[in-house]
């Protein structure tokens, strides 16, 4: 039940993660430890899980999907995203230096770990490392477009969000955001709209099972790439979670509201004589400390337990010889 309790954890952290534009729940997953884990659950829903239900073989089908897992993390992610998008928003809106500063900390230890793990001399990794890097950038520099609100592009929406989401370092939050749809998501999810909200999930659910299947199969064949390319796209992702902004030009959304459109990244000094608002450098860089002291215990912490469950593992099965 501990282990439980800790992957709904690793889904509420998931959940807050995906509320907040500029960064993915896939990090999160990334740097937990569950990311290959989640994937081939999400690539087990095929033909032969049909066949197991409609054989009404439900433990095997159960056993495919990883159900308890999956069970635990999903209820993680939905009570984070219908309880903690509140809370993320005020965030944003009143204290976004301290909190883009935690982000900031978390994914930068985040790709100390990862990268920890690969073989930089190979050249697969930079060519992976440096192309995520690009992709990644390049997404974050783009501008938020005004798109139609009828149902079929909301089902699109949710097909392209939900694979940013999975992927390290492109935030699927920020890629609603660029189609214009962040906001009325947001909006639907606070005023229990249910056709937009299921016909968001639909597609949402089409995206995640066909976008899991390809990522299985990278990661079984080209995973030193694969994992580089991942990394890489963390990396990029830090030019949208820089703490210290300007707001060059704003857009104005269907309530008549007025939101940032694009941006440029300040040094702190620059900030407050531009913004006229106190740089707080201090408080940003005990978060970012904070953020990456969290990411690297918690690693080393996943890494003990599990050597523990292997060491008990190997135990069971020299008794079990024996």
């Amino acid at each position: 039940m501990i282990q439980h309790l800790f992957l709904y954890l690793k889904g509420v952290a998931m959940g807050a993660a995906d509320v907040v534009p500029g960064v993915s729940g896939g990090t999160i997953a990334f740097i937990s430890g569950i990311y290959e884990t989640l994937i081939n659950a999400l690539r087990s829903f095929d033909t032969e899980l049909l066949m197991l239900f409609i054989q009404r073989k439900w433990s095997a089908a159960w056993h495919k999907i990883n159900g308890t897992f999956l069970l635990f993390l999903l209820s993680g992610i939905g009570t984070s995203i219908l309880v903690l998008s509140k809370l993320m928003l005020y965030l944003l809106e009143l204290h976004p230096v301290p909190t883009w500063s935690f982000f900031l900390g978390l994914i930068v230890a985040s790709i100390v770990g990862v990268c920890r793990d690969l073989d930089l001399r190979n050249p697969r990794f930079w060519i992976g490392f440096v192309v995520g890097s690009i992709v990644a950038y390049a997404i974050t520099v783009m501008s938020p477009t005004q798109t139609p609100e009828a149902l079929w592009f909301i089902f699109v929406s949710g097909a392209i969000a939900i694979c940013a989401m999975i992927l390290p370092g492109i935030s699927g939050s920020f890629i609603l955001l660029l189609m214009g749809k962040y906001r009325f998501i947001l909006q639907a999810l606070h005023e229990m709209n249910i056709p937009i909200i299921i016909v968001f999930i639909m597609g949402a659910a089409v995206g995640l099972l066909s976008f899991s299947h390809v990522l299985s199969w990278l990661l079984k064949r080209h995973h030193l790439t694969t994992v580089s390319l991942l990394a890489g796209f963390m990396l990029g992702s830090l030019n949208k979670v820089w703490p210290w902004k300007e707001t060059l030009t704003f857009y104005t959304d269907r309530n008549g509201e007025s939101h940032p459109l694009t941006e440029r990244n300040l040094l702190p000094g620059d900030f407050e004589a531009i913004t006229g608002n106190p740089s707080q450098w201090g408080l940003a860089i005990a978060l970012m400390a904070f953020g990456a002291v969290l990411i690297l215990g918690l690693e080393s912490w996943g890494r003990k337990l599990s050597q523990q469950t292997d060491s008990k593992r190997f135990a069971s099965k020299t008794d079990a010889t024996s």
